[in-house]
């Protein structure tokens, strides 16, 4: 799994830098204001998996998939339900990496 960068971007904007979705996955920071951002340049639709770590009452709680449309760009709310506690970073995988871009913003929700 390869660990993503957080970017900020002050008041004055940002460049966004996407790096290549891993086959294996990836990693990212979690919390209030991070979103992970997607874009599919597939001629296929592919599905992002956040990984939701722990249980309820004894019970897995389900992961969240989110599909991504061909020539589409998401945009994937991180909250602290995905850190994993061993890590402190949220675990994503995908269905497929051909063509797949991701980044991780963390904008101020003051």
């Amino acid at each position: 799994m390869a660990a993503l960068s957080t970017q900020v971007p002050p008041l004055a904007g940002l460049a966004i830098t996407f790096a290549s979705a891993a086959a294996g996955g990836d990693t990212c920071l979690t919390g209030a204001g991070v979103v992970l951002l997607v874009k599919n340049g597939d001629s296929a639709s592919h599905t992002v998996t956040l990984v939701t770590p722990g249980t309820v009452n004894g019970l897995a709680i389900a992961d969240r998939p989110v599909p991504v449309a061909a020539g589409a760009m998401e945009a994937i709310p991180v909250t602290a339900d995905y850190r994993d506690p061993s890590t402190g970073r949220a675990s994503i995988t995908y269905d497929a990496v051909t063509s797949m871009q991701v980044a991780v913003l963390r904008v101020n929700v003051s």
